[in-house]
């Protein structure tokens, strides 16, 4: 049978484990049920690659995403959730048999965060990562107005954790971007994968960086400027072997680099341009979110050569008003965008507040091309306070024509 390393480091000290625990080679070393009993027990497990069998290693890990989504909606922070150990308990249900992809957007957040937090520890994380990047392809060309509508809305909600939203939506912005310029498909790949991962070496304190009201501080920025080769040598342990994931990944903050793979410079320009486009998207404590349409001016000008048409690319894919962004409309209403339009500025949107700022009850899609409904300026999402429901705005968009 082959075994999974089990992250030996997040075992806690007295507490049972929930699952048998064999030596790579078949031997068994500790029952279910049975402690780790001190940290030189913890020393000769790892000595031995302590591991477990893929079932209870699937299920183990499920329990620990479980158990992070917990905490954070409790409003924990991050520096606790790094100090969690693995859970002591597996429910039943972690354990049933299916494709364990079979949500949307929102499970894919929660499914990639546990593997992000966990970094070099995590549980079969190749075939994980593998069912990540099936899922949100298969979502994104089900629908990429929707997908681009769930995860703007997602990556407002910093208490979901900010790290993994970040890094979906790069890799939609990647993969529809790389679409506009006609990039092989086996580039696409490596850039889809690099976007999921390029931060894995400090997510957890981009989530802490997400919510502090300070500046970064000399540490931090110093963590930001290394982050990039602390996610390479993660994925090489992790038995990533793509020389072009790696080379994206190394080189997203410095996609001009020269160091780099030739073949790769194009996707590296695209990573990291998606990578600061999204960023400047989302609030923080120590700034305002930048509306869409500033982050792409912000993109386009002083882009030369290569990169300005990326740049334009970019804002053509995602639309100067991307679905789950909020707008005010040149009759006083504020709407949220739900479809990309014929051109970049006239999305189809969906009014949310009248001009008074009362929610409205009813969900209409309106075209931007409308002069009533031409939108005035790009709204904040911080400064919307409406809770949206995806199942309503789906509906209403299925009365858009072509749809």
């Amino acid at each position: 049978m082959k075994y999974v390393p089990i992250p030996v480091a997040l075992l806690e000290v007295g507490k049972p484990l929930p699952v048998d625990v064999w030596s790579a080679n078949g031997q068994l070393l500790l029952r279910k049920g049975q402690p780790v009993v001190s940290e030189e027990h913890r020393e000769k497990l790892h000595a031995h690659n302590a591991s477990s069998t893929p079932a209870d290693a699937q299920a183990w890990q499920r329990s620990y995403e479980r158990m992070v989504h917990t905490m954070l909606v409790a409003g924990a922070g991050v520096e606790a959730i790094s100090r969690a150990p693995m859970p002591s308990e597996i429910r039943t249900s972690d354990y049933v048999v299916g494709d364990p992809f079979n949500g949307g957007w929102l499970d894919l957040q929660e499914v990639l965060r546990g593997v992000l937090y966990q970094g070099g520890l995590a549980v079969s994380p190749l075939e994980r990562l593998a069912g990540i990047e099936k899922k949100a392809l298969h979502l994104l060309q089900a629908d990429a107005d929707d997908s681009l509508f769930c995860l703007f809305q997602a990556l407002a909600n910093t208490s979901r954790g900010y790290c993994a939203s970040h890094a979906l939506l790069c890799a939609v912005v990647c993969h529809i971007s790389a679409l506009k310029l006609a990039m092989p498909v086996p580039q696409r790949t490596a850039l889809v994968t690099a976007a999921l991962l390029m931060n894995i070496g400090m997510a957890r304190d981009q989530d802490s960086l997400a919510r502090q009201n300070t500046a970064p501080t000399d540490w931090q920025r110093t963590l930001i400027q290394e982050h990039p080769q602390k996610s390479v040598a993660i994925l090489q342990g992790f038995g990533i072997e793509d020389a072009e994931v790696l080379d994206i990944v190394r080189w997203h903050h410095e996609p001009d680099s020269l160091n780099g793979l030739p073949s790769t410079v194009m996707a590296r320009q695209v990573l990291a341009m998606a990578d600061v486009f999204v960023a400047k998207m989302a609030a923080r404590k120590t700034r305002v979110s930048l509306s869409p349409v500033k982050a792409v001016k912000s993109m386009v000008m002083g882009a030369e050569g290569t990169a300005q048409g990326i740049a334009s690319a970019m804002a053509q894919a995602a639309g100067f008003y991307p679905p789950g962004t909020y707008v005010k409309l040149a009759n006083g209403e504020t709407a949220v965008s739900v479809q990309r339009g014929a051109r970049a500025n006239t999305p189809w949107v969906i009014p949310i507040l009248d001009k008074d700022g009362v929610a409205l009850g009813k969900h209409d899609c309106k075209e931007t091309t409308t002069p009533a409904y031409t939108i005035a300026a790009a709204v904040a999402t911080e400064n919307v306070r409406v809770t949206l429901s995806v199942e309503r705005i789906r509906k209403a968009r299925a009365g858009i024509k072509g749809l």
